[in-house]
């Protein structure tokens, strides 16, 4: 198998990114605002889900009033924008909060064709049925016929092998 280059610039991405993940919740409003900013020069998941995952979703877990940006990025145009919408409250998902605000987040990016979405809102669906499934298996039945396959597929793939049929197939 081919080893992947590594290249200073993703060196000092990743360096940079692991250094201000252990800072996160030292962090105010103006580095939200900073970060939240990068998301303009997003070209690649990974990059994507460092930045979102590591950095933005654990300051919007410690301040929930954050979740205003959230929506918004939910109605971008922007795919990466999108996508952070759902990746941003894997952390407090995982927590058992913002399930509430999980379904409506879907309810807004249910139909959006872009894979990265899609991807991204399965992602956020599946550690909400890991962390709450008696909530969330209701939801993801609920939804199914409306749903991308993709996120579908994606939401269920750690469900017990009946209840992801029974999801994925119908009774």
């Amino acid at each position: 198998m081919p080893k992947r280059a590594i290249t200073p610039s993703y060196l000092a991405a990743h360096i940079c990114r692991v250094l201000l993940e252990t800072l996160t919740f030292e962090f105010n409003d103006r580095q939200f605002r900073l970060f939240e900013s990068w998301l303009n020069r997003i070209s690649s998941w990974a990059d994507h889900d460092a930045l979102v995952h590591y950095l933005l979703a654990p300051m919007i877990a410690v301040k929930p009033e954050r979740m205003n940006s959230v929506f918004r990025w939910a109605k971008s145009k922007d795919r990466w924008h999108r996508r952070a919408a759902c990746v941003a409250l894997i952390r407090g998902t995982r927590q058992k909060v913002f399930l509430p605000e999980i379904r409506r987040l879907s309810e807004i990016l249910l139909c959006d064709q872009d894979d990265m979405v899609q991807k991204g809102l399965g992602w956020l669906l599946r550690e909400a049925a890991k962390a709450d499934a008696k909530r969330a298996l209701p939801y993801l039945l609920r939804i199914r016929a409306a749903v991308p396959r993709l996120v579908l597929r994606t939401a269920c793939e750690t469900l017990p092998a009946k209840v992801r049929k029974r999801v994925l197939q119908g009774p």
